[in-house]
């Protein structure tokens, strides 16, 4: 049977944020013990006083999560270059049979010339398609008999180059894309390679996003 303590730890951790702000000494313990007091009493199938709750908050052990946030933080000061490139548009299309036969045609046409920006994510259900402004024509021809589910214009992208550890740590992608979701700029789209990572966002949100991702490398 469960304990009142692994009970709050397991609610405490699902929650995006909260242990770390109880870290840092950001939330009051009193209101969060409220807060989570009907979902540990309703694990439990038992009347939880708020009191045990608060005691077992104070007790949670910072030491793995910090060891966790020391490792990442050495990461991300050896972030390599950042590349960021505006003017891109987002293309979704359905997965069909002829799909296939049509990405390969967008993708030699985008080695005719280093101008072009093209990526191409493969789903089960969707194929993603992110390109420069200057190749949208010919993904609209291309895939003009293709079921397209989702456009989106006036995007930009950051590509970030990740050490050969990020292999090695977890938390690297969370600790990157939570000071994306703490500055409230929503993501279009991530990409990812072994040792790269591009973020797409509104053009709006290219500048804020840039300062972010530059303050972490140098802080």
């Amino acid at each position: 049977m469960k304990t009142i303590q692994e009970v709050v730890e397991s609610t405490i951790r699902k929650t995006p944020f909260i242990e770390e702000a109880l870290n840092e000494k950001l939330i009051n313990v009193s209101s969060l013990a409220r807060i989570i007091l009907p979902e540990v009493s309703a694990s439990l199938k038992k009347d939880v006083k708020v009191g045990a709750v608060m005691m077992a908050i104070n007790r949670l052990s910072p030491a793995s999560e910090l060891r966790i946030r020391k490792n990442i933080k050495r990461l991300a000061l050896d972030l390599g270059n950042v590349i960021v490139r505006s003017d891109l548009c987002d293309f979704t299309f359905k997965n069909t049979t002829s799909l296939l036969k049509e990405v390969a045609k967008i993708l030699n046409k985008s080695s005719e010339s280093q101008d072009y920006f093209l990526t191409v994510s493969q789903g089960i259900f969707e194929t993603n398609i992110v390109t420069s402004k200057n190749l949208r024509p010919f993904v609209e021809e291309i895939f003009e008999n293709e079921t397209l589910t989702h456009n989106m214009l006036d995007l930009a992208s950051i590509t970030i180059k990740l050490p050969k550890e990020n292999l090695e740590q977890s938390g690297i992608y969370y600790f990157i894309l939570k000071q994306l979701a703490w500055a409230d700029i929503p993501l279009q789209e991530i990409i990812s390679t072994t040792n790269e990572m591009t973020i797409v966002v509104k053009e709006a949100d290219i500048n804020q996003t840039f300062a972010i991702l530059m303050d972490m490398k140098l802080s």
